[in-house]
């Protein structure tokens, strides 16, 4: 057994699980702070009632989210220690950072949100759900300028083998945090969202509070077409992005074997690295060069340019790539089909279409996994690009039986959490808006 191996693999498994919850609470904020602005401004105590039901899930999830998330924290001294001696002075900071500038912002307004409903005034209540929506948003790009920094680093030099801060800003604001954070935030936004109107599809499906289900439906469904258009642009963004910064990553993304000029878009296919093709691939003739290039002749770097030590798994870069793609693609389809429902008048009495929000729900947790597994993985063999390779990041002392023993540990425990965590989020469907408790103490 691999014991470098064997880290990544309890990283990926913990990281991937705690990545399941925050992108819930950037949808979930932004849509308590609509309903919020939406009572504030029409004093309809409907909207009271349908924020403070939502409020209630994303307790539960931001609850969840912590206690998963601490983990990670401690793993980069176990499993992680060259790492850790290397750039932990840098990498350090940001997370360190979140944990003063976002972390205890949005616990202490979340707190006011879930326990202040009676004794603080509509004005200061909203503005509760306004700094927890800042402050969510405020830890994600935290967390990114961090990974960010391991994709494109800047503002250092090494100095004994350490490396040493020289610019903050450089190193902060590096080349892909910018485009980073707007899509992973509108990813959270597609997640939390699609969330939501399955929960009110749910209402509207069982006939059952729609009083609530329907503005919570109209609401949600609105973020949701507008989000799974948007991402098209961030999306491509991030791909000319990566292309600039890491071109054997988007080699990786394409399994775009030869350097050359009017490079085709992979559309699907089964990568063979052996042979060096893409089995029964469907790609469309110059489409790469033109997005990545803005000229359909224009010269993409192919993986024959590149160091084989130097590229990441193949296979499952390409298919995780094109999974989240794929998905992507299925979200805008079903946005497009929610206008015309919406345009007609039709979306409430639509059961197929409620049905087809309420099983896809889970979707955008599974593309934002694959969109993540593709950017880790396809940074592969570096922990930081062309800084600190993965294999000399790890931990030397740390026996594999002991990782493999924390790997079934994890996973037995995760299974647990997540079991407790759709029992009580059911539970809290199940109950509705309908029994909750409203009202306020003055003005």
């Amino acid at each position: 057994m691999d014991p470098v191996m064997l880290s990544r693999i309890q990283f990926g498994l913990v990281a991937g699980f705690h990545f399941i919850y925050p992108p819930l609470t950037f949808g979930l904020t932004l849509i308590i702070l609509i309903l919020e602005t939406k009572y504030l401004i029409s004093d309809d105590l409907l909207y009271k009632k349908i924020s403070t039901f939502m409020i209630k899930i994303l307790a539960l999830i931001f609850a969840v989210g912590v206690a998963t998330g601490i983990v990670l924290e401690f793993s980069f001294g176990t499993n992680w220690s060259n790492y850790s001696r290397m750039v932990g002075d840098i990498f350090g900071s940001p997370l360190a950072a979140e944990g003063i500038f976002s972390f205890f912002l949005e616990s202490v307004f979340l707190g006011v949100l879930i326990f202040g409903r009676n004794k603080v005034s509509k004005r200061t209540y909203w503005a509760s759900a306004l700094l927890v929506f800042i402050a969510s948003h405020l830890s994600g790009l935290w967390i990114l300028i961090a990974n960010s920094w391991m994709q494109t680093p800047a503002g250092f030099k090494i100095e004994g083998g350490r490396a040493v801060l020289t610019d903050f800003f450089a190193a902060i604001f590096n080349d892909s945090v910018l485009i980073r954070f707007l899509h992973t935030t509108i990813a959270g936004w597609i997640t939390g969202s699609l969330f939501t109107a399955g929960v009110a599809s749910w209402f509207i499906l069982k006939k059952r509070d729609m009083e609530a289900a329907r503005p919570l439906l109209s609401v949600s469904l609105v973020i949701f077409m507008a989000t799974a258009v948007l991402q098209f642009g961030a999306g491509h963004l991030h791909s000319v992005e990566v292309a600039r910064m890491q071109p054997p990553k988007m080699a990786s993304f394409e399994a775009l074997w030869k350097t050359q000029a009017g490079a085709p878009m992979s559309i699907i296919g089964i990568p063979d690295p052996d042979q060096k093709k893409t089995h029964y691939e469907i790609a469309v003739p110059k489409l790469l060069s033109l997005l990545i290039d803005f000229n359909p002749n224009g010269t993409v770097q192919g993986l024959d340019q590149f160091n084989k030590d130097d590229l990441p798994p193949i296979v499952i870069t390409y298919l995780t790539y094109h999974g989240m793609i794929l998905i992507g693609s299925l979200f805008a389809l079903m946005a497009f089909i929610g206008l015309v429902l919406m345009l007609i008048r039709k979306l409430h009495e639509t059961r197929w279409y409620l049905w087809l929000l309420l099983v896809t729900t889970p979707l955008p947790i599974v593309s934002n996994t694959m969109g993540w597994m593709s950017a880790e993985i396809g940074r592969q063999p570096w922990a930081v690009y062309r800084v600190l390779r993965t294999a000399d990041a790890a931990s030397v002392v740390v026996p594999a039986g002991q990782i493999l023993f924390s790997i079934i540990m994890f996973s037995v425990i995760y299974i647990l959490i997540f079991a407790v965590f759709l029992m009580l989020l059911i539970k809290i469907v199940r109950k509705g808006p309908e029994n909750v408790t409203i009202g306020y103490v003055g003005e």
